[in-house]
């Protein structure tokens, strides 16, 4: 009976992190979309309005479960807040000023770092197998999304910058896992957005309009649920185990981009969907054996 136990914990745990990341992708493909919608909208103005919804709905969560939002270990949450801040800021920018696709492609650069970073800071390795999934999945982001010459270099270092921050937020989510609810995790990254972007944001304001403060409040709030669950699925199961299902993402905005925007997939393109699916589905059979096991 013991043994059986073990193996519902060891199984099911993983499901749940599975559905929850492909949650989190949807969401923030929707996102994504949206922010191409708002062109003159500064991009620290819109991580400032998403931060006061997401502020707001975080609190009255904490609140109706009774939980303080200051949380345990509260250095780590706030290097978590700080490392998210600079990666939407970095990334919202990208969004503005490069074509989505190229963006994307830049910022899918996350989920390999994230797994490198775990390797060293958290001693979570990943297997051969699961390495061979990352890769193969990011050649197929490449095949989809493509490269172009258009980008300018300041702008490459600073959509490079972005993914690398959020493979240290990812980690830092992992590592309070023990520590905080995942809610109490959330708490911070808008805390920390508003206390950092605000002050610039008041004197370099933008008034949005009718339609664009409905953007802003759908990226507010989709955002909201994007993090949730992104959040409980790090805290459920280890990177290498979970992060290559990022990838999915892409393909997520390729659907939003040809039922919105009239973006055709090319040749190349439907051979990057076979690889980042089939990779990504594989990433989930090959667990790593060697990783900790998350606490329910």
């Amino acid at each position: 009976m013991k043994a059986l136990v073990i193996n519902r914990a060891k199984f099911n745990l993983p499901r749940t992190a599975v559905l929850h990341m492909l949650i989190a992708g949807v969401c923030f493909a929707l996102v994504h979309a949206a922010v191409k919608f708002l062109p003159q909208i500064p991009a620290h103005e819109i991580v400032v309005i998403r931060a006061l919804v997401s502020l707001a709905m975080t609190w009255f969560a904490l609140k109706r479960i009774g939980l303080s939002p200051w949380g345990q270990n509260r250095p780590m949450l706030l290097f978590r807040g700080a490392a998210g801040t600079g990666a939407l800021l970095l990334y919202f920018y990208t969004l503005q000023n490069m074509p989505l696709a190229t963006a994307v492609t830049i910022q899918y650069l996350h989920p390999i770092l994230t797994v490198i970073l775990a390797t060293f800071f958290l001693r979570e390795k990943a297997n051969w197998k699961q390495w061979a999934c990352f890769i193969a999945s990011f050649v197929g982001v490449l095949l989809v999304r493509g490269f172009d010459a258009r980008v300018a270099p300041l702008d490459l270092v600073l959509g490079v910058a972005s993914a690398v921050l959020s493979a240290v937020a990812y980690n830092l989510i992992r590592a309070l896992r023990h520590e905080d609810h995942a809610l109490v995790v959330m708490f911070y990254l808008p805390l920390v957005s508003l206390v950092t972007v605000l002050p610039w944001t008041l004197f370099h304001f933008v008034m949005p309009t009718g339609l664009e403060w409905l953007i802003l409040l759908f990226i507010g709030v989709f955002t909201q649920v994007a993090q949730y669950f992104m959040t409980r699925a790090y805290q459920a199961d280890a990177a290498a185990n979970i992060s290559n299902l990022n990838y999915l993402g892409i393909l997520y905005a390729s659907a939003i981009g040809f039922l919105f925007f009239d973006e055709a997939l090319l040749g190349l393109s439907v051979l990057g969907i076979v690889l980042i699916v089939s990779s990504a589905v594989l990433s989930t059979r090959f667990p790593s054996r060697t990783v900790p096991q998350a606490t329910p």
